[in-house]
């Protein structure tokens, strides 16, 4: 065993000292690791064994941990539609589409076809936020579309295994307290976790932190997320989901950039031996006789995948944004292997069927790295200039300087481009939302559609040239990321943003914003202002 960990880590290193030549990540030098050694040491079985998999599985977990950390209930909240309508639509579409193929148009019996539709829908969590969460594309406004979908699909990894299970069942199980017990289950979850999060986490980390002992302070993380996910998995749940909401409890703390700096090297670590057990499972032999079978079925899954995330995304969102969420997650993912695995071993699937698409499943998941490393070159060289899809008629003329630009055409921004307006002052403004733009345009506002978030929307009025900049958006994220784009261009114009709270207003510090008016603060002076005319 040890001779084989040691050829592990060697081979593991070389291939992807090689990979590095050519910019690839390193979870496709992982998964070629995995494929090499099942070959070199006849360890396709081994996959299977019950205790690499719970410790691959946990590279998963502290992935979801970390991701965890950067969204808090609040901001989950403000994710809602991303995550339960979004999310929602995309499995349940997916599942309804490969069900009808399988069951009318390839013959499968019901079972098989439901659990192949189910399986399917969902994407890779490990590779797509993994990626993501490297390159900080996770807080662009595809990177939180692609979160909302991801934790969506590991929250209906729930009601698949209860699926399973109810086929499954022998005798005289009923349906009905299957469902029941996982209810009750779900709750005692919650109420567990809540309670302990909301008046013993930060006194717990406090306490700990006060030992100045940084083996216990890592020792206490990596309690909580592993105890988290116990906990989840003791009640039915997935071991992920559990360590997804202990990282938002700790993301309301103050510990929480610290408790992310000691977990890493773990997650990595584990994240690794996960993708190992991936390259694991590809079998060349069920590749070599049933080639023609795979050559035309990853095509039909990635392309199914794609047109059906890019048309839900597009409802309410532009070109470029559904073009890189659907393109992100096309893939096939590892809950799907587990649950092709569970269904295999209690006959709810053929074998043959199911090895096939494990293989399928796993090549899907190496080129996934390849696309999310050229998403931006791809969505620039087919969708061009997606944020101006609309037609903007308004031309800034080249000699343009001295005015002022505001960023948003909301309540606040329609108020401030009025009292631009009576003051006789030049002004342009850029807005993303189309209601509110068509209502410039009616309005016979100087207003250009567009992403502020972009350096050539903001180029295009001229920015350089502005007098002054007004920002009157109220997504903080959006706020912060637009105030990055204004402080690289820029640094020497007059720029005025609007928070709503003192947090916001330190969340952008360091960006050379010397006029930042915080909303709730001046309104509570205006308020003690009035008093003293009584």
């Amino acid at each position: 065993m040890l001779g084989i960990i040691v050829a592990t880590i060697s081979i593991a290193i070389i291939v992807n000292l090689l990979l590095k030549r050519f910019h690839l990540p390193t979870i496709i030098g992982y998964i070629v690791t995995g494929t090499i050694i099942a070959y070199l040491f006849d360890l396709h079985n081994a996959v299977n064994n019950h205790d690499l998999k719970e410790i691959a599985e946990f590279g998963v977990v502290f992935l979801m941990f970390t991701i965890g950390l950067e969204f808090s209930f609040a901001s989950l909240m403000r994710m809602k539609k991303e995550v339960f309508v979004t999310g929602s639509l995309q499995i349940v579409v997916t599942a309804v589409f490969v069900y009808l193929i399988c069951y009318y148009a390839l013959g499968f019996d019901f079972q098989t076809s439901i659990i192949i539709g189910a399986a399917l829908s969902l994407s890779s969590t490990a590779i797509v936020l993994k990626t993501f969460n490297e390159t900080r594309e996770i807080t662009k406004p595809y990177g939180r579309r692609v979160l909302g979908i991801l934790i969506m699909q590991d929250i209906a990894v729930i009601p698949i295994l209860l699926m399973i299970s109810t086929f499954s069942m022998q005798g005289d199980d009923s349906i009905w307290d299957v469902v029941l017990n996982t209810t009750l289950a779900a709750f005692a979850l919650i109420a567990l976790l809540f309670i302990f999060g909301r008046y013993l986490l930060e006194p717990f980390f406090t306490h700990v932190a006060q030992s100045k002992s940084d083996e216990l302070f890592v020792a206490s993380v990596l309690l909580m997320a592993i105890g988290a996910s116990y906990l989840a998995h003791y009640f039915g749940f997935s071991y992920s989901l559990g360590a997804f909401v202990a990282g938002m409890m700790i993301a309301e703390t103050k510990f929480k950039h610290q408790v992310e700096a000691d977990l890493t090297p773990f997650r990595n670590i584990l994240l690794g031996i996960f993708f190992i057990t991936v390259g694991m499972q590809i079998n060349f032999t069920v590749i070599a006789q049933y080639f023609v079978i795979i050559l035309i079925l990853l095509p039909v899954l990635v392309t199914l995948k794609y047109l059906i995330i890019y048309t839900i995304v597009r409802i309410d969102d532009t070109k470029r944004v559904a073009f890189k969420t659907a393109l992100s997650l096309v893939q096939i993912g590892e809950f799907s292997l587990a649950i092709l695995e569970l269904s295999r071993s209690n006959h709810l699937i053929d074998p043959i069927y199911s090895q096939v698409l494990i293989v399928t499943i796993v090549i899907s998941m190496i080129l996934t790295p390849i696309v999310l490393k050229n998403l931006s070159g791809l969505a620039s060289k087919l969708i061009p200039e997606d944020s101006l899809m609309v037609c903007n008629t308004l031309q800034v003329d080249e000699d343009t300087k001295g005015h002022v630009i505001v960023l948003g055409y909301g309540n606040l921004g329609h108020e401030v481009a009025n009292e631009l307006k009576r003051d006789g002052k030049e002004y342009y403004i850029i807005e993303n939302n189309i209601k509110y733009y068509e209502e410039g345009k009616k309005n016979n506002e100087p207003i250009v559609f567009g992403n502020a978030v972009h350096k050539h929307i903001l180029e295009s009025v001229k920015i350089k040239r502005a007098s002054a900049i007004i920002v009157a958006i109220d997504n903080p994220e959006k706020l912060h990321l637009i105030c990055e784009v204004i402080d690289d261009l820029t640094k020497n114009i007059k720029t005025i943003v609007k928070v709503v709270k003192c947090e916001e207003k330190e969340a952008l510090d360091g960006l050379h914003l010397k006029h930042i008016i915080v909303q709730n603060s001046e309104i509570a002076k205006a308020l003690v202002k009035e008093t003293y005319t009584i």
